[in-house]
């Protein structure tokens, strides 16, 4: 199956909200398994589920996909982005994320979660392979949405938004 770099080649701005998406995905997969790591029960399904509420509308905000966003395209747009959705088949694009749609995502790797609880209470390798698979949930998860966001852009000739400047205020000391 194809990366979503893979699927965005060729197009400059969608390679570019890809890995803008990407980066996001690494920084919040890396907390889900600092969260994993930790021995606490319901901790890890706590974090993934607030993580992946957050990621889900950053992601789809880099795609031009956020509910805001669909609303303020033409009608004809809009419709295209509709057809596109329905081939595509995601639950995720141009949806607030509620709660229901947090769980379903979680089933996705159901098994890969109840080995983690499992593996979290055996002392030191446990927690490791705990944060491992962790990690590789919500990377899986957030890979897969970006691929649908890519898939969805193409489809429907979307023209992505401009990329959100971020500005990074200097502590003083």
């Amino acid at each position: 199956m194809a990366t979503s770099l893979q699927l965005a080649e060729g197009n400059a701005i969608l390679t570019d909200a890809v890995r803008r998406s990407r980066k996001l995905l690494n920084r919040r997969a890396l907390v889900a398994a600092a969260a994993s790591a930790v021995p606490v029960p319901g901790l890890d399904w706590a974090v993934d589920a607030a993580l992946l509420s957050r990621i889900v509308p950053a992601i789809n905000a880099e795609f031009g996909l956020t509910p805001a966003q669909l609303d303020a395209l033409p009608a004809h747009q809009r419709e295209n982005v509709e057809k596109a959705l329905a081939m595509v088949g995601s639950v995720l694009i141009g949806k607030f994320i509620t709660r229901d749609l947090v769980i379903r995502m979680a089933q996705t790797v159901g098994k890969r979660i109840t080995a983690k609880q499992a593996a979290k209470y055996v002392p030191i390798a446990g927690q490791a392979i705990s944060a491992v698979m962790g990690y590789t949930a919500i990377r899986y998860l957030g890979e897969e949405h970006i691929r649908d966001c890519v898939r969805v852009a193409q489809a429907a000739q979307l023209a992505l938004p401009a990329p959100a400047r971020t500005t990074r205020r200097l502590r003083k000391v």
